[in-house]
This record gives structure tokens, C-alpha cells and sequence, in this order.
């Protein structure tokens, strides 16, 4: 391979951001298990810490192993920089700290993970930021909540537990229009599925913890900084394009240019908040990424199939899919996930509440717990648990309502995870 020649996904899956280590030679990433760094000297010191020189300082801020998941990352989805965190919502809550202020607005779209919507519509307010609702499937209703207050747009790529697939491209124009940063969550779609920052996102947040470690074994998050967006445009964002007192004066965005946004979440949000990643949940990470083609191939051949067998199933009243040929988002779903639609989808039961009950508690093979994204399939039912603090009107709204069971297929043999299925449904009646 020639150095003009650009890499592709399955190679960068593998390589990029990482070397084999300059002192043992060791081929895998080392899990660099340390809190500190030693420096070469004062000037050294003083050069790290004044934002003069890239390095290695306290483990907080950034290490080793992290920094090959991040710049792995952010290779795959096409981004110019990327910082891991602990959790995907460590990672939600470094992006708005970094570009929100009191008394601001965000726009969200009411199609999320439960877990986003409690963040959003409780914790964040502590912060005073405050949540303006819209419908991914009534692009308009983006553009009408906007407001002089409006500083991002916020969606997933697939959303989770619906399965729907959202249209990136018109609600970037939306965005665009506004003078505001689009935040794309996509962490069902994986960079293998889906590139956001192609359809014009500015920032991309993952969980980690799911189709990326894939494994069910480690916690994690990653923010993707697109590299596109004029954060000095109009003084909406100061804390990139205004003197930063943390560092003398300095204007992040005038000195970083492209990566700003990822340096100033690393070094305002991660210093300050302190939501990092562990060395070896990165490094498990790591190993679960170099696998991730392969993994999603098989997730969604897998998933189109168990679909298809339960949207026949006289006990399943509807199937949300978006790549079953008559879903309504199917037609989405091949222009932003030309790969495959993922491997999380939603069904309802005819028996409602509990039916959804008896199914989740009736499986074998299949796993009952609060996660999505691992090699073995797992079920929930998101009225009961992951939606519970929400009102049976915010359920519906959110596509988790009382009928509602959620799948995320896995890698197990297709007929085995249907026969656990249709066990389970029978024994509900």
C-alpha cells in the first residue's frame, strides 16, 4: 500500500492510532495502568500544562491506551479528533458543558434512549439547560422549536428502543440554517453502518459500552469532533472563542482550529468533571473494535431474520424495523445505513403489558437485562424498566410504550434465538 493510498474501515478497525510499543515491542496496545506521567523537565512540565505541547499528564486527562481508541474512532467515523470518557452520558455531559451556558436551549428529538431523556429533561435542568422537544418523523417541528436560545440540535442515527432510522442530511440543513452545531448520537449505527459527520454532523457521541466494545464487559464513551464548524461565529460559544482564564487568555478556537472542540472538552470538561475512561475498559474496547465489521455483518443478517419471523407471529401485533422492506423508515435506512438497518428493533404484542412481562421473563437462552450492543441477544421490556419514570403518554411518544418489547439480536445461530422467542410468546399466550 502506496502512502497515498487511504486505508480502508477494516484495516483503520485495526491499525489506525496505534504502533507496535517503541520499548517491549509488544504488537497489542499495552494497558498503560498508571496515574502519572513523568515529565523531562520544568520547561517540559511547563509545556504540557500551558496547552504549548501535546503529552501525557495525569490519566484523567488523557493516557496512553485511550488515546489509540480515541484516534481509532475518530478515523472510522471521519472525524478530526475524538476524546473517550466513561459512559456515553459522560460524554453527553461534556459535550453540553462545553457548549452550553445557564439559561440556554437545545433541541432534541423525543425518538432517544430513555436514559438521554431523563438526562435531558431532569438532570440537565440542575444546570439550567433546558430541553425543547421535536419529532424526528415531523422534520418542521425541528425547525419550529428553534429559538435565539437554540445552541445545538440533538438526535441519534438509529434511535434507540424504536429502531427508526433519522434523516441526518435534513436536519443538518435545519442546523445549518440556524447557525448551530448538529450532535448526532451513533451508537446503534456504529461508524460501520452510518457516518454522520458525511451527512453533516458536527459532533458525533457514542456509548462505547455497546456495539463498539461489543462484548458486554466494559463501560465507555467517545465524542467525535467533525472539525467543520465556525465556533467563533457570532460569540455563541465562548468558552472556544473567547479568552479561556484556565489557560492566560488563550482562544481555543483561534489557536486549535479543527480540533478545538475535542480540546476544549478534554481539557474544560474531562479536567474539570472528571468522567474518564479506565485504562483497561479502553483496551477492552479496543479489542472489541478490531472485530467490528465482522460482528455487525452477522448482528444484522441476523436481525432481518428473527424480524421477519416475528412480524408473521399471530401473538406480535407490529414490528419496527427499518430494514423490513415495508417499514416506513426502510427507504432511510438504505440511504444512511447502507450496510445493514443494525440490530436493535422494537415489537408489540397483542397482550400489551403483561405479555411484555411474561415474554421477557419466559426466555432462556436470550438475556433479560438494561443493555444493548453484545454478542449474546438481549431483551427488555422498556415500559416497566428502562422508560419506568416516564409517563405512559412520554412511553408512546418515545416509541417504548406498555406493548413494547425490545430486542437486541446477537450472534448466537438465528433459529436458536427464534425458537427461544416463540417458547417464551407461547407461554405468554
Amino acid at each position: 500500500m502506496s502512502l497515498d493510498d487511504t486505508p480502508r474501515f477494516d484495516t483503520l478497525a485495526i491499525h489506525a492510532g496505534a504502533q507496535p510499543d517503541p520499548t517491549t515491542g509488544a504488537r497489542a496496545t499495552p494497558i498503560y495502568q498508571t496515574t502519572s506521567f513523568v515529565f523531562d523537565d520544568v520547561d517540559h512540565a511547563a509545556s504540557l500544562f500551558g496547552l504549548q505541547a501535546f503529552g501525557n499528564i495525569y490519566t484523567r486527562i488523557m493516557n496512553p491506551t485511550q488515546s489509540v481508541l480515541e484516534e481509532r474512532i475518530a478515523a472510522l467515523e471521519g472525524g478530526t479528533a475524538a476524546l473517550a470518557t466513561a459512559s456515553g452520558h459522560g460524554a453527553q455531559l461534556i459535550i453540553f458543558h462545553t457548549l452550553l451556558q445557564p439559561g440556554d436551549e437545545f433541541i432534541a428529538v423525543r425518538q432517544l434512549y430513555g436514559g438521554s431523556i431523563n438526562q435531558f429533561n431532569h438532570s440537565f435542568k440542575k444546570f439550567d439547560w433546558n430541553v425543547v422537544w421535536a419529532d424526528a418523523d415531523d422534520i418542521s417541528s425541528i425547525e419550529k422549536a428553534i429559538t435565539k436560545k437554540t445552541k445545538l440540535i440533538f438526535c441519534e442515527s438509529i434511535a434507540n428502543p424504536g429502531g427508526l432510522v433519522t434523516d441526518l442530511g435534513a436536519i443538518s440543513k435545519i442546523a445549518r440554517r440556524a447557525g448551530v452545531p448538529l450532535v448526532v448520537d451513533n451508537t446503534l449505527a456504529t461508524p460501520y453502518l452510518c457516518r454522520p459527520i458525511e451527512h453533516g454532523a458536527d459532533i458525533v457521541v457514542h456509548s462505547l459500552t455497546k456495539f463498539i466494545g461489543g462484548h458486554g464487559n466494559s463501560m465507555g464513551g467517545m465524542i467525535v469532533d467533525a472539525g467543520s464548524f465556525n465556533w467563533s461565529r457570532e460569540g455563541r460559544y465562548p468558552t472556544l472563542s473567547e479568552p479561556c482564564e484556565s489557560y492566560n487568555g488563550m482562544k481555543l478556537h483561534e489557536t486549535f482550529g479543527g480540533i478545538a472542540f475535542a480540546i476544549a472538552c478534554r481539557v474544560l470538561g474531562l479536567r474539570d468533571l472528571g468522567p474518564c475512561i479506565s485504562p483497561m475498559n479502553a483496551f477492552l474496547i479496543i479489542q472489541g473494535l478490531e472485530t467490528l465489521s465482522l460482528r455487525m455483518k452477522k448482528h444484522c443478517k441476523n436481525t432481518i431474520k428473527v424480524a421477519e419471523h416475528l412480524s408473521e407471529h399471530k401473538a406480535v401485533s407490529w414490528v419496527s424495523y427499518a430494514g423490513l422492506r415495508g417499514d416506513r423508515h426502510h427507504k432511510l435506512a438504505k440511504k444512511y445505513c447502507p450496510n445493514g438497518a443494525g440490530a436493535v428493533f422494537t415489537f408489540g404484542l397483542k397482550g400489551g403489558y403483561e405479555a411484555g412481562v411474561k415474554v421477557v421473563s419466559g426466555v432462556e437462552m436470550i438475556s433479560h437485562l438494561a443493555n444493548i450492543g453484545d454478542v449474546r441477544s438481549l431483551i427488555i421490556h422498556p415500559s416497566s424498566t428502562t422508560h419506568r419514570q416516564l409517563s405512559e403518554q412520554q412511553q408512546i411518544a418515545a416509541g417504548a410504550g406498555p406493548d413494547v418489547v425490545r430486542l437486541s439480536i446477537g450472534l448466537e445461530d438465528a433459529a436458536d434465538i427464534i425458537a427461544d422467542l416463540d417458547k417464551a410468546l407461547a407461554e405468554a399466550g
